[in-house]
């Protein structure tokens, strides 16, 4: 099994910086990727970044390339989503999610393992 928390979500005003925060426990093999993924009201759930967590590989969503990095801090099995010069249209719940394996890493069926969710509301 394995656990994930996610933190450090808010209101923010356009163009500044948050960083979000995904605990994770359990086995760690199954946590061979991690993904961070969002939902807006009314929209489906989108890929935003994902990591593999042996080797640092990384993907990004088109929508956020170049303002949001993903992280990973293996000896406290934290993975970290720092978002900078945020926008109205990232306003949303994030999630991080687990998966052992994944052939497209930002679509989120693969992803067996997911966090409650923590709000991001950016105001224009």
């Amino acid at each position: 099994q394995v656990h994930l928390v996610e933190s450090g979500g808010g209101s923010v005003q356009a163009g500044v910086s948050l960083r979000l925060s995904c605990a994770a426990s359990g086995y760690t093999y199954r946590r061979n990727y991690m993904g961070w993924f969002r939902q807006a009201p009314g929209k489906e759930r989108e890929g935003v970044a994902s990591i593999k967590t042996s080797s640092g590989m990384v993907d990004y969503a088109d929508s956020v390339k170049g303002r949001f990095t993903i992280s990973k801090d293996n000896t406290k099995n934290t993975v970290y989503l720092q978002m900078n010069s945020l926008k109205h249209k990232d306003t949303a719940v994030y999630y991080c999610a687990a998966a052992l394996s994944v052939i497209i890493p930002l679509q989120h069926a693969p992803y067996t393992y997911w966090g409650q969710g923590t709000e991001v509301t950016v105001s224009a």
